[in-house]
């Protein structure tokens, strides 16, 4: 039996995947632990810090697969720490006395934050294929939809015709941002802590500075610049990064949402065959996938503010905060990952109705394009004449619910002003889209340009 929705055999798909639980479960996070501990006394024998042999031995047996986990977690509860009986576990299989020199001079919150960078830095390169494949999704549907006109909105309501692609493209652009934020923050944020009880690296002896590059190369981290035990904008910040990517995400699953609304039917997120919609409607197609996407955003940006509070630490180190992070990261971590691989899947085989596209730009009777007939007309009028004449017009029209072009020819000014065929070619929404499909081409250029994408 499990009590959260990231283990539950019947909704886990919607909240992770099996990568990032396999990276946040309980055998890979001692294991990072037994990482830490076995990379430390390799780098300490090789030092002359302490034998060669007690350092073989501890890396030897600093494997999760020989030490039981259900009896580590028992003693956890016991003794109320939550490190010592992993290190006794793997002391207990070392021969002889060479087991002492496990744990030779850092504490709990050296292995336990290292442990827990090492964990994100692998759910990172899993982020980085993804927002790649998400990347390339997109560009493909820029370049397919660069001049496939629809209608743009703004506050909720048709506004003036933009291109899909042109849509899709600020979707390209803000993931592009994201994907450069994240290589960004990776020699900034990933590096590790090995710096004793109060971050002087006493315990270290003499060689502590040298020991700590070693240790952090061999483990593949950076070097801190000082104990960070007190300072953990690090794990804040990162954290704060994917509650961007997350809001980006369910801004994209949400505007899907909204344009498969039954009413518009522009999009359509990915239907297979056998996917139920209701219950007791058959007929229901849902945009589940991209619901779970928003939902599972809420969750994740609910724990930013979580981060930023655990900031706050008292002295050198804080437990009460720390403990905070131990909550917040696997979660983030685990629903950035879902959140990735849904919209992955989602915007690779996005279906977009062309054809309602071009059936919503005439939905308004032709006052989309009041603006086009506004500077049209200005040329002949002025602009601000024109402006208080067309909305006169618009709203005449509107009102009385007839067509714009019915509209205008009402009116003896403008049929003085514009010939019939002049109105007929500004009343065309598929030729006025401005520089759209110019600018599609001009982002997917820069982003393939920044090397992130094919």
């Amino acid at each position: 039996m499990v009590s959260g929705v990231f283990d539950d055999a019947l909704i886990k798909h919607l909240w992770s995947t099996d990568e990032l639980r396999a990276i946040f479960n309980d055998h890979n996070r001692v294991q990072k632990w037994l990482d830490f501990e076995a990379a430390l006394a390799i780098e300490q024998g090789e030092l002359g810090i302490i034998p060669k042999a007690a350092a073989a031995d501890i890396a030897a047996n600093a494997k999760v697969s020989k030490i039981d986990v259900d009896a580590v977690a028992t003693e956890i509860r016991r003794i109320k720490h939550p490190l010592v009986p992993a290190v006794k576990a793997v002391q207990k299989l070392c021969q002889g006395d060479q087991g002492e020199y496990i744990h030779f001079g850092p504490t709990t919150q050296d292995v336990l934050d290292t442990a827990v960078m090492l964990q994100i830095k692998e759910a990172h390169a899993i982020y980085l294929r993804d927002m790649k494949a998400i990347g390339n999704a997109l560009v493909k549907l820029c370049e397919k939809h660069r001049d496939t006109p629809m209608v743009g909105r703004s506050h909720g309501v048709q506004a003036l015709p933009i291109t899909f692609g042109h849509k899709a493209a600020i979707w390209l652009s803000e993931m592009g941002r994201h994907y450069e934020r994240m290589r960004e923050v990776e020699p900034r944020v990933f590096v590790g802590g090995m710096v004793g009880a109060v971050g002087t690296q006493a315990s270290f002896g003499p060689k502590a500075k040298e020991l700590e590059q070693r240790l952090m190369k061999r483990l593949g981290l950076g070097v801190a610049d000082i104990n960070w035990q007190p300072a953990r904008d690090r794990f804040a910040e990162y954290v704060n990064l994917l509650g961007l990517i997350s809001s980006t995400l369910a801004k994209i699953a949400n505007e899907i949402i909204i344009l498969e609304h039954t009413e518009i039917g522009e999009l359509y997120e990915p239907f297979s065959a056998g996917k139920v919609g209701s219950s007791t409607m058959p007929h229901k197609r849902n945009p589940s996938s991209c619901e779970a996407v928003v939902g599972a955003s809420r969750a994740l940006r609910y724990n930013v503010p979580y981060m930023l509070e655990s900031m706050l630490i008292e002295h050198e180190r804080d437990g009460s905060a720390w403990r905070g992070e131990w909550k917040a990261i696997p979660e983030c971590c685990l629903i950035m990952g879902g959140m990735l691989s849904i919209m992955k899947y989602v915007l690779g085989d996005l279906h977009v109705d062309v054809k309602r596209m071009r059936e919503n730009l005439d939905r308004l009777g032709g006052f989309l394009l009041s603006e086009r007939v506004m500077f049209v007309l200005s040329e002949k009028v002025g602009k601000q004449t024109a402006h208080d004449l067309v909305y006169e017009i618009s709203m005449d029209g509107i009102e009385n619910n007839i067509s714009f072009e019915a509209a205008l020819m009402k009116n003896a000014q403008i049929k003085a002003a514009l010939s019939a065929a002049e109105l007929k070619a500004a009343l065309d929404p598929t030729t006025y889209v401005g520089r759209a499909p110019e600018i599609v081409d001009e982002v997917v250029a820069a982003q393939r340009a920044s090397g992130w994408l094919k």
